[in-house]
């Protein structure tokens, strides 16, 4: 992927270890990479930086992700972002995988990925996504 064709993800996590290896991950695979630390702050930043894909906890103090994903479908200005939840949700029950999707989905969001999840797994649902919003 050429610098022309960057795709900005915002990450939205309390967790920053998680953000951490999540943003090196990402980067390696040549995405441009925003974070914030709480809903509130993805929020305002999705509004400011408009990021072609929001990968966002679910559980998070004072704002959770679902509350800011609702400001954000709210907002006029950027109710169209797509939003991937990052769950840790049903991680000892394989099967609950669509349970999981299905209220990611309907929150708003596009889906979700687990936070137990492999990393590789987890950027290919990203690039996926991004694949999906483009229409390629």
């Amino acid at each position: 992927m050429d610098s022309a064709n960057k795709h900005t993800i915002l990450l939205v996590d309390d967790d920053r270890d998680f953000r951490e290896i999540l943003r090196i991950k990402l980067e390696s695979k040549g995405f441009s990479i925003e974070e914030a630390t709480k809903g509130e702050e993805g929020y305002e930043k999705a509004k400011k930086i408009r990021p072609d894909l929001v990968v966002m906890d679910v559980q998070m103090p004072k704002m959770n992700g679902v509350e800011s994903l609702t400001k954000i479908k709210g907002d006029k200005d950027i109710s169209g972002l797509r939003v991937i939840f990052v769950t840790n949700f049903g991680e000892s029950d394989p099967n609950s995988n669509d349970l999981d999707d299905k209220f990611a989905k309907g929150a708003g969001a596009v889906g979700h990925v687990r936070k137990t999840d492999d990393l590789d797994r987890i950027a290919t649902r990203i690039t996926e996504e991004l694949t999906i919003a483009s229409g390629n």
